[in-house]
């Protein structure tokens, strides 16, 4: 007999269910036992049944989850502590991760904070992770039993028993089309500092700034490695509004401390706000933002539009005055910037249905750029100055999140000298505000150059990544002028599917991809010689030609095909397999969170050259209706 351990089941899952399941995929079971806690034990009638299901159900989407299957293994007397990591219980479901992230800090260094799935959709379970074991049993020892939020939690050591109660799930927002509350659309504020001021905001040893962090509950991130040289650096700081005025107070008072002993005089509070959401506090002939001054005893200035650019979309929004008034100032300002983002939030929401597996969020980032008025914009330029989180269940049932994705992007070899720019600062903006890792092919040695029209970009990142480096190089083309009059730049962009996918993309008589061509105003071609049949390694490339917005469209879709006959969310060929294609070029790539990718040169010359036709495709106008 051997008995396997079943986590992640749905709430409502009971033996008959999870027996059924079983025999559904034709496995053979004995004693089926549920626990509370969403996870099970069940016995097979021997080893090499146990082995096939969890070659079929570990991974399996089963009425919504994404099953644990593995051998249980038996435990000892006493729980075993699994190290550095607390399970935290009783937590109120509206406690942000942010939130929770500055309370258990005052124990110690936080290496991440995990959701896991909860039976009482008031409450949530997570799982914190500390730099040492001594820290994370001091959060045991402070914050059991402490209240919070009106609820005593429930902190204790995690062990392998306690972990299986929940499935770990990334930390993030469930995004379900429409923004209807704040807790759906997080907002950090981002503030200016003088650099010289950092140092005392840190404090010894971070002392300050833990400080900060402990008396207002927010997490105030200074970001010291950006700009390096700059006069002013970039501190973002996360928590309900309320949290967020209380640290932004609390860091004006140190720095005004600070410039008294500098003998700089009075401070000012320098607000960052993007370029799209400016209007909206200026307001119609200034009424907005001359009533803030009024009611807050204060001087604003917004900072010329003329000083962004498509690395820095990003105003400055100066505040002058007592520490007090300039206090009100920003909680005027916050809650003005946060109601405008949330209403672009759900005015994204029906555009993003051209765009499945893409947070609406990163459909925004770009606003305000050369193409903003022929399609969605972005918000979240550079180092993300509105970040959300990513990694999001599903959208219409495509998972959003991290997933690395490779594509191909083919340009004139007469624009390689653009893109890359002067001793490479365009590629490096692209790659620091993308986060993707960008590689343009070299010339072919034994291949005449002026038999090389088109030079290969390989292009490899998340989805939110793809949309951004490749807008970039889209928009650098018109901005150079390689297409005439007021035509959209066309590229041809390449993406690898498994060749089993090939005939589903296609559809009965090419109905499927007639009517992906026609949705999204692209061209699809996808590679004629195809084996009879192909095995689950093989890949096909398909070619999508068309200005940016359709070639986009067409990329989520196809991948959103793929990913869903492929059943496994949030991997799949869509992510996996794009991968693997970019081994094949010669190419890898690691993204870090803060945006900056490192990249290892490599890639050849496809032997597959951009087409630059003009087949039948929609009118602009039609293209315009669908998206």
């Amino acid at each position: 007999m051997s008995k396997l351990y079943v986590g992640n089941l749905p709430s409502d899952c009971n033996e008959s269910a999870l027996r059924q399941l079983f025999q559904d995929h034709n496995l053979s079971c004995t004693t089926i036992l549920v626990k509370r806690g969403g996870y099970a034990f069940v016995d097979c009638t021997d080893q090499s049944v146990a082995d096939r299901a969890i070659d079929k159900l570990n991974g399996y989407t089963y009425l919504g989850s994404v099953l644990v299957v593995e051998p249980s293994v038996a435990s000892g007397p006493k729980k075993r502590a699994t190290g550095s990591k607390v399970i935290v219980n009783n937590l109120p479901a509206q406690i942000r991760i942010e939130d929770i992230e500055a309370l258990f800090s005052n124990c110690g260094q936080v290496q991440s904070v995990e959701k896991l799935s909860s039976r009482d959709p008031n409450l949530q379970t997570v799982l914190i992770s500390y730099e040492t074991q001594e820290q994370a049993q001091q959060a045991v020892n402070q914050l059991n039993g402490h209240e919070y939020e009106g609820s005593p939690l429930k902190v204790e050591m995690s062990t392998v028993e306690n972990r299986r109660r929940g499935r770990s799930q990334r930390s993030g927002v469930a995004y379900s089309g429409v923004s209807g509350s704040g807790r759906q659309a997080d907002f950090p504020l981002r503030i200016l500092v003088q650099s010289e001021m950092v140092g005392a905001i840190i404090g010894r040893q971070g002392s300050t700034i833990r400080q900060i962090t402990q008396m207002t509950r927010a997490r105030v991130d200074v970001h010291r490695k950006d700009s390096l040289g700059a006069a002013e650096k970039a501190i973002t700081i996360y928590g309900n509004p309320e949290n967020c005025t209380n640290a932004c107070k609390k860091i004006m008072e140190v720095t005004q401390q600070e410039a008294y002993g500098l003998s700089k005089g009075e401070i000012s509070l320098r607000i960052l706000a993007h370029n799209n959401l400016i209007g909206r506090i200026i307001g119609k002939g200034g009424t907005t933002i001359k009533k803030i001054m009024q009611d807050t005893d204060t001087k604003i200035t917004v900072s010329s539009i003329n000083d962004i650019n498509n690395f820095n979309l990003e105003r400055i929004i100066t505040v002058k005055g007592s520490i007090d008034n300039m206090s009100k100032a920003e909680s005027m300002i916050s809650s003005k910037l946060r109601q405008s983002y949330e209403n672009d939030l759900q005015a994204m929401a029906p555009q993003s249905l051209m765009f499945p597996g893409l947070h609406p969020m990163a459909m925004m980032s770009t606003a305000g750029m050369g193409y903003s008025s022929r399609g969605p914009g972005l918000y979240g330029s550079g180092p993300a100055p509105y970040p959300y989180q990513t990694s999001l269940p599903t959208q219409q049932g495509i998972p959003i999140g991290d997933t690395q994705e490779t594509a191909f992007l083919y340009i004139p070899n007469t624009s390689v000298g653009a893109i890359i720019g002067s001793k490479g600062s365009h590629i490096r903006n692209i790659i620091r505000f993308s986060g993707a890792s960008v590689k343009i092919a070299p010339i072919e040695q034994d291949k005449p150059v002026e038999q090389q029209n088109d030079r290969k970009v390989t292009i490899v990142g998340s989805p939110e990544s793809q949309w951004k480096a490749q807008y970039l190089i889209f928009e650098k083309m018109r901005e150079e002028g390689f297409v005439g009059g007021t035509e959209d730049v066309r590229l041809t962009i390449e993406i690898l599917v498994p060749s089993t996918q090939v005939g589903r993309i296609i559809g009965k008589g090419g109905q499927n991809v007639r009517e992906l061509q026609r949705v999204t105003g692209s061209i699809i071609k996808l590679s004629e010689q195809q084996s009879t049949s192909p095995s689950a390694d093989e890949e096909a490339t398909v070619q999508i030609i068309g200005p940016f917005f359709s070639v986009q469209s067409a990329q989520r879709r196809i991948r959103a095909m793929v990913l869903q006959s492929s059943g496994a969310p949030g991997t799949g060929a869509a992510g996996s397999r794009a991968g693997r294609g970019s081994s094949q070029e010669g190419g890898s790539s690691r993204t870090r969170r803060d945006g900056s990718a490192t990249s290892q040169q490599g890639g050849t010359a496809s032997q597959h050259p951009a087409q630059q036709q003009s087949s039948a495709s929609p009118s602009n106008q039609q293209q315009s209706q669908n998206q």
